[in-house]
């Protein structure tokens, strides 16, 4: 289970969220950024913007409370105070990169983090750096094991540059977090049809089916009609990601609760 938390300034906290313990459960701190406050670049030196609630000793609480959770950081995201972030070529990759490697290894000290999800949504014609910067700063951060998880977060205008991350570093990538409800499918039939296509693209099992609340794409009961039409039809649903806890508080966190259920189930069946 993948849980994007802390992007919206909605106070939140990990302990309002239901937990199942026979489920491994991801919560993606969101975001961490290599910007300023004011949204300036700082080359590969990264800052936590998530909500202030979500502190580094409610990250240890909640692993001391349920010891299936992981906790992630989210890099980039769409935009900082309303502008919109965009990767940027670094004039010297292996600098970024070391920054990068410094900034997130410190961030992973202080929040107790297990992995990073890369979530950088605008890109340049010409984005070449992107594979390269981003593939070698996860094997470096495995390498030295600071982090045991990483994740990528595709949605359907960046398929090119995660597709190329994919294809050269793929090894080192253990979840693809595709935005399916950017794709702005409704029905359970339609779902799977684009779920085939990301799944050819992007490795098989390791795509998590993903859901919105209150938002884009299928919604409601239609995305539980539409794992279950995956599994009949021969897919692994190794997984749910869900955008985001900030939406679900207002609605007692309905869709977790069935989406833990359905995982149970269906690892059961």
């Amino acid at each position: 289970m993948m849980e994007y938390i802390g992007a919206t300034g909605i106070p939140i906290t990990f302990d309002s969220v239901p937990i199942s313990n026979d489920i491994d459960f991801h919560f993606i701190l969101s975001f961490a950024i290599d910007a300023d406050p004011s949204a300036n670049p700082q080359n590969g030196k990264f800052s936590p913007y998530w909500e202030p609630s979500l502190t580094a000793d409610s990250v240890v609480a909640i692993k001391a409370e349920h010891p299936n959770v992981k906790a992630l950081a989210s890099l980039s995201g769409w935009s900082l105070d309303n502008i919109v972030l965009r990767w940027r070529n670094p004039p010297n990759p292996n600098l970024w990169i070391s920054n990068a490697f410094s900034s997130l290894q410190a961030l992973a000290t202080e929040y107790h983090l297990d992995g990073i999800d890369i979530d950088y949504e605008n890109f340049p014609e010409g984005s070449s750096s992107f594979a390269f910067c981003i593939g070698e700063l996860i094997t470096l951060l495995k390498n030295q094991s600071v982090i045991s998880v990483a994740t990528i977060a595709p949605f359907y205008s960046t398929v090119s540059p995660y597709l190329e991350l994919f294809k050269r570093y793929g090894e080192v990538i253990d979840f693809v977090n595709y935005q399916f409800y950017t794709d702005r499918v409704t029905s359970a039939a339609a779902y799977l049809k684009r779920f085939d296509i990301r799944t050819e693209q992007f490795g098989g099992g390791k795509v998590l089916p993903s859901y919105e609340v209150n938002g884009r794409g299928i919604q409601g009961d239609a995305f539980f009609e539409a794992l279950s039409l995956l599994n009949k039809n021969g897919f692994d649903v190794n997984g749910v990601m869900i955008f985001s806890a900030d939406a679900s508080l207002s609605n007692g966190f309905h869709f977790e609760r069935k989406a833990q259920e359905f995982l149970l189930n269906s690892t059961t069946a």
